[in-house]
């Protein structure tokens, strides 16, 4: 198991590395595609009327001068031992992990990123306690009474869920419950400072985040359960004089959860990247709403940081599912 560990940790860096080189790349490449020159670029992030002093000063201090691939190379050596940059006269210390200073308010990026990442975290984990909870509970219900009332209206539920796009049930229950009612706040307030408060905010994204995802794990659940409860080993346990309660749980429902593992670990992974929609419509400070400034302001260090973050989550949680998958199914441990 150790060994295992260590060679995905060592695929995860490598990857990490290839998301970086890409991205990085295309920010650089497209644009000199396009003609775009280095003092072009430079003139961006100086504003009107630059003079030729300001244009070499930016290109030197932002390392546009430079070879992409030295440019590359600055960047993760800077996210591993730190960088140092030259502003005019003075000299600022960036320490590790330093993704580098935004090219337009010049502002440190990695501060930045764990200043909004509470935020994400608590409206990714808070709305997957929610769709969890409800989309599995919904599926495996509906297998164990197929064509049921209750089946028929979970899975109709499930689709409108899937089919209504996040900004318009976002948009409808802020009208309904913050704007008409006044029912929930709508503006974030930390878990340290007001717990009650904090809750009563993220209620409405949590809802509506898990409306779409609790969907998507009823319908996986209700397949999933339909399959296993014909299985053989379904019929041994109930054969032995097992409980039904112990039959669906211990054995159905622990080997349909397999795959729903696996959609979940992406999920999440993706979710604590940045929930842009989600974010965007709650007004809330998060890793999207930051993502989206960054690549409306076409502003590299930021988009970069925020890319290696989501694909530093996305890996990580895929080794959390590859280590329960043996936990879960002991088909999975035998093989």
């Amino acid at each position: 198991m150790i060994s295992y560990i260590i060679r995905r940790t060592i695929a995860a860096v490598i990857l990490l590395l290839v998301v970086t080189a890409v991205t990085f790349g295309i920010f650089f490449i497209l644009p000199k595609l396009a003609g775009q020159t280095a003092d072009q670029l430079a003139q961006q992030y100086i504003g009107k009327n630059p003079t030729p002093e300001d244009i070499a000063a930016v290109k030197r201090n932002l390392g546009l001068d430079q070879p992409v691939y030295v440019q590359y190379w600055d960047f993760i050596k800077g996210i591993v031992s730190g960088a140092t940059y030259d502003i005019g006269p003075t000299t600022v210390r960036c320490d590790a992990p330093c993704f580098g200073y935004s090219f337009k308010d010049h502002i440190e990026v990695w501060p930045q990123l764990t200043q909004r990442l509470p935020v994400t975290l608590s409206l990714a984990l808070g709305a997957a306690v929610l769709w969890l909870v409800g989309g599995i509970a919904a599926g495996v219900i509906s297998a164990l009474k197929p064509g049921s009332f209750f089946d028929r209206s979970a899975m109709g539920v499930a689709l409108a869920g899937v089919s209504l796009p996040m900004f318009f049930t976002g948009q409808l229950a802020l009208l309904l419950f913050s704007y008409q009612l006044e029912i929930f706040g709508r503006t974030y307030v930390p878990f340290t400072e007001n717990p009650s408060q904090w809750a009563n905010t993220l209620f409405l994204p949590w809802c509506s985040l898990a409306l779409l995802y609790s969907a998507i794990y009823a319908r996986l659940t209700r397949s999933g359960m339909l399959e296993t409860m014909n299985e053989d080993f379904i019929r041994t346990a109930r054969a032995k004089g097992l409980r039904e309660r112990k039959v669906v749980v211990r054995h159905g429902l622990r080997a349909a959860l397999t795959p729903l593992v696996t959609v979940f670990g992406m999920d999440i992974g993706l979710l604590l990247g940045g929930a842009v929609i989600t974010e965007t419509v709650f007004s809330l400070h998060g890793i999207g709403e930051y993502a989206v400034q960054a690549i409306t302001a076409n502003d590299l260090p930021p988009i970069l940081g925020v890319t290696l973050l989501a694909a530093f989550f996305v890996v990580f949680m895929n080794l959390v599912v590859d280590l329960l998958y043996a936990t879960i199914d002991p088909r999975v441990r035998l093989s």
